[in-house]
């Protein structure tokens, strides 16, 4: 079993500490054990193996948010304490961005978490998994490039992202650890970090992305890289997760000619 970073360091102590303990109690001494191994529980790092093609969860948990926020769509994960708390890339990707943000610690579940401490990583991408937002008005001005081009400098402190993923920190949970920085790059599924005992992991999805176009809804379970929330568009390539992707089109029947 794989753990996360800082795993030991919160286990160890108790662990150490419940021999000692046998000499004045045994409860006390089966208290420190459970703390030790619940520590560990929390901060197991499981595999996980994406699915052929979709967008995956970022997190385990339950969706807690699903929202329209101006031209973009918000899905939020919350996370429990017996969730694995390890966050990973919805799609293959490009980091640009890791900013820290400090605020509140209030409970993950409520309206007041945005608010709360948090990490937002941006990437830009261009998976097969996602639409292309130049697929749609060919041969006419569509008013949604306007707003697109307004959006992209409307915050000229931030770069220019077509995805965010946000680790938000809750009551228990204060410690946001990223694994990625800028210039990474990202597999679908791959590890950008994890926080501490829980909280809540927000996907904000590109501007193409309308809410129905989600496939999950709130309350419903997922599993951090492999519950898809998104499917790959009809007829696009299909990513089989081995860095080379198949144009499903392109394929011939068996007996014809050999590809170059």
């Amino acid at each position: 079993m794989n753990f996360a970073p800082g795993a030991w360091k919160y286990a160890i102590p108790p662990l150490i500490a419940a021999p000692f303990a046998l000499l004045f109690s045994a409860t006390i001494s089966l208290i420190a054990v459970a703390l030790g191994a619940g520590t560990l529980a929390f901060f197991r790092d499981p595999d996980r193996t994406p699915p052929p093609t979709g967008v995956v969860s970022p997190a385990d948990g339950n969706v807690s948010v699903l929202r329209e926020e101006g031209d973009r769509v918000r899905l939020g994960v919350f996370m429990n304490v017996w969730h694995v708390h390890v966050v990973r890339a919805p799609v293959e990707a490009s980091v640009i961005d890791v900013e820290h943000v400090s605020g509140a610690n209030r409970p993950a579940f409520s309206k007041e978490s945005d608010r709360n401490e948090r990490v937002h990583v941006r990437c830009t991408t261009e998976s097969s998994n996602l639409p292309d937002g130049e697929s749609e008005g060919e041969g006419e001005v569509d008013s949604s490039d306007t707003d697109s081009n307004e959006r992209s400098h409307s915050r000229p402190d931030e770069p220019d992202d077509d995805l965010e993923v946000t680790l938000i920190a809750g009551a228990f949970a204060r410690r946001i650890h990223p694994y990625v920085e800028p210039g990474d790059a990202l597999e679908r599924g791959d590890r950008l970090g994890h926080i501490a005992f829980g909280s809540r992991v927000d996907l904000l999805f590109p501007p193409e992305i309308d809410l129905e176009d989600v496939t999950v809804g709130k309350g419903d379970s997922m599993t951090a890289g492999e519950t898809v929330v998104l499917e790959a568009p009809v007829g696009g390539e299909i990513d089989l997760g081995f860095g080379t992707d198949v144009d499903g089109g392109g394929l011939e029947d068996e007996g014809g000619e050999s590809r170059a």
